[in-house]
């Protein structure tokens, strides 16, 4: 495998569960140890637990505290979607990108947004609204709120570079995640921002992400006309 300077936890999952699927590491082996890995993988140790964290969900891998990490005998299919970094998506189909921050403030969440987390009580929030752009075209618009209490390093990240997107993916694994898709006409910002006509039919995605009970982030992708989601398992 080559290594990348900029290896994600999702790198290091999709080389071993390949392993897994090609049979190299066969039903009711045990794999390497996690430091094994990381230094394979030049990667932190946490990276790689993060991974195994993700096979395990996913039904491939078991790990026990003093008997390390099997391939599972009878591994469990479970329907997943990652969380993908934008940037990455954009590059592997072809297009040069780009990102823009539209604005980035702490503000009380709203009562749309404490019911997307299930909470009671009203939090301080990040409020980002950035786009996503792919040749220079509009291609993701993001409304996101972000939790500062579970996240409170996200206030030294500079926005203006690095998507938030990104950094929670790389950042802050979670334990928890409801995933929504739909649809909605174009209106307001988001015919503004994604350059396209009121009433145009749009694709959107909502996330919401928890460690244990507590929010991290919910965020609403609305994508430009004719984006396309791609599953793979």
């Amino acid at each position: 495998m080559n290594v990348d300077a900029r290896l994600s936890w999702m790198d290091v999952r999709d080389e071993i569960r390949a392993r897994i699927l090609s049979r190299a590491y066969a039903p009711g082996d045990k794999l390497p140890r996690d430091e094994d890995f990381a230094a394979e993988f030049a990667c932190a140790r946490t990276t790689v637990h993060r991974a195994m964290q993700d096979l395990a969900l996913a039904g491939l891998v078991e790990r026990k505290r003093k008997g390390g990490t099997h391939v599972r005998t009878d591994p469990v299919t479970r329907a997943t979607f990652d969380i993908p970094i934008t940037r990455r998506e954009v590059e592997q189909r072809g297009a040069k990108y780009n990102y823009q921050l539209i604005s980035c403030a702490k503000n009380a969440a709203p009562i749309t947004i404490m019911a997307r987390f299930g909470i009671q009580q009203p939090l301080q929030m990040l409020h980002v609204k950035a786009l996503h752009l792919a040749d220079n075209r509009p291609y993701i618009f993001e409304d996101r709120w972000i939790d500062i209490t579970s996240c409170p390093e996200i206030l030294s990240v500079d926005l203006t570079r690095e998507s938030a997107n990104e950094w929670l993916v790389h950042h802050k694994p979670y334990s928890r995640i409801e995933v929504r898709f739909s649809a909605m006409n174009a209106q307001g910002e988001n015919a503004k921002y994604l350059a396209t006509l009121d009433g145009s039919s749009l694709f959107v995605i909502e996330r919401t992400t928890w460690i244990g009970q507590t929010p991290i982030t919910t965020v609403q992708a609305v994508a430009a006309p004719g984006y396309q989601l791609t599953a793979r398992n």
